[in-house]
């Protein structure tokens, strides 16, 4: 690897997008990621939920800023990559504690779409991928960015998040039944596809790097997932899996300058989706000595300092 102006480690969605910012504006970039890219990103839900009411009030901002930024960001991905990430569903029923529902305007995609639009407009643009990343081709790089996620530590834990994909079969439920919406409680969520299937996640558990399923876990999710859908009890698993969610000490994102010219961008917990336009241009920002347009004080990495 020729000595990068920027190293971005991590090729998920969102180190995936800082680089096409970058590029964007002119930076020269490398992406850098040993593992298989997108690895945590493609096991998301997709929603896009910046009105989620379990979200922190400290989030708001950021969230509608970046919900903002999407229908440009889709429309320069799509463009770029010669792929499409249909909008999978436009409503959510949100259901509140005391049972309470309320109809909420808010989409959702399917990051497995994202991510390989993302990859490919990477290509396309040829921006550098490497796959056999070490500690000493990061530190070559004039300016650095550490977009890892989970594995961003010691100010990231790992957030183990199971859920299962089922078959809304014709007959007894299908995404007609389901309709163009969301369903969400403070506890779970079903999301359903184009495909005619539907994503019911997720669990939240300390269980450091272990993405192994659990029966148990997933007969609980589907059984929660029938009090408020009950036909959902019968439809056929496609799959199951485990992600892994970077979660700080207070759950929100951490967006800043660690040292001169080291810079981080993960923490974004239940939102990377979501977030990762305004990160790309907050960050983007940042590294190349612009305003940000969002106060990042309450993302700062050096909140966790004494």
């Amino acid at each position: 690897m020729h000595k990068a102006d920027i190293a971005i480690s991590g090729a998920g969605i969102i180190g995936l997008s800082l680089a096409l910012e970058l590029h964007r504006r002119g930076a020269p970039v490398t992406v850098i990621d040993a593992h298989k890219p997108g690895i945590a990103s493609t096991a998301a839900a997709g929603m896009l939920a910046a009105n989620d009411p379990e979200n922190p009030a400290t989030l708001r901002e950021l969230s509608q800023y970046s919900l903002s930024l999407y229908p440009d960001f889709l429309e320069r991905t799509e463009e770029a990559s010669g792929l499409t990430v249909p909008i999978q569903t436009h409503y959510t029923q949100q259901y509140a504690h005391d049972g309470s529902a309320s109809f909420l305007k808010e989409d959702s995609l399917n990051p497995r779409h994202l991510h390989a639009a993302l990859l490919q407009a990477v290509r396309n643009k040829s921006i550098a991928i490497e796959t056999e990343a070490n500690d000493a081709k990061v530190a070559a790089a004039k300016i650095t960015v550490d977009c890892t996620g989970a594995w961003s530590r010691p100010l990231i834990q790992p957030a183990k998040g199971q859920m299962l994909r089922v078959l809304l079969q014709r007959g007894e439920l299908h995404r007609e039944d389901l309709g163009n919406f969301v369903l969400r409680t403070p506890f779970l969520y079903i999301v359903p596809r184009l495909d005619g299937t539907a994503l019911i996640g997720a669990t939240v558990e300390d269980a450091g790097f272990n993405t192994s399923t659990d029966e148990e876990e997933l007969l609980r999710l589907r059984k929660r997932a029938a009090e408020i859908l009950p036909s959902i009890a019968y439809a056929p698993q496609v799959e199951a899996w485990a992600g892994l969610r970077p979660r700080s000490a207070d759950g929100l994102p951490v967006l800043g300058e660690l040292l001169p010219d080291r810079f981080i961008a993960t923490g974004h917990f239940r939102n990377g989706i979501l977030l990762a336009p305004a990160t790309a241009e907050i960050m983007a920002e940042l590294i190349l000595g612009g305003i940000p347009p969002i106060d990042l004080q309450a993302f700062s990495p050096g909140r966790f300092t004494p």
